[in-house]
């Protein structure tokens, strides 16, 4: 790995009773260019048109790819993620959303910060990811 991640876990551990797989870390250490993203929403980056859907995987898929899509045009790699805030309106989606997410940072270990919100700035979004990576000198 690219950067010092400290205290690595699985989120099955930590969350028996959830079926959830996400690689997060308590902390990281990183040197080099930062990159912050934009909270990310489940809409196309070239032309901010919403996907058409009202599931919270399809929207969550478009999110960890508009990430993704970001950290590459800036010169890096989804390696170099080293923390995300995620923003979910319905606690009843954690699950589907974190499940989803975690197969865009399996082996990542970013650092993560959940929220659930009363609502994100269109109320057809389910999911918000706010994103920082850090591409290596």
């Amino acid at each position: 790995m690219t950067h010092k991640r400290i205290r690595p876990f699985n989120t099955r551990d930590t969350y028996p009773e959830q079926n959830l797989d996400n690689d997060l870390c308590h902390a990281v250490v990183a040197r080099g260019a930062m990159v912050f993203l934009r909270g990310q929403c489940p809409q196309n980056i070239e032309d901010a048109k919403n996907i058409d859907s009202h599931d919270p995987v399809e929207q969550t898929h478009k999110v960890m790819q508009n990430i993704k899509q970001l950290i590459e045009e800036a010169g890096g790699e989804m390696s170099h993620l080293v923390k995300v805030v995620v923003y979910i309106t319905d606690v009843r989606h954690r699950e589907a959303v974190y499940r989803t997410m975690g197969e865009y940072i399996k082996g990542v270990h970013p650092v993560s910060t959940g929220l659930v919100v009363q609502a994100l700035a269109r109320p057809e979004w389910l999911v918000e990811i706010d994103a920082t990576a850090v591409i290596p000198d």
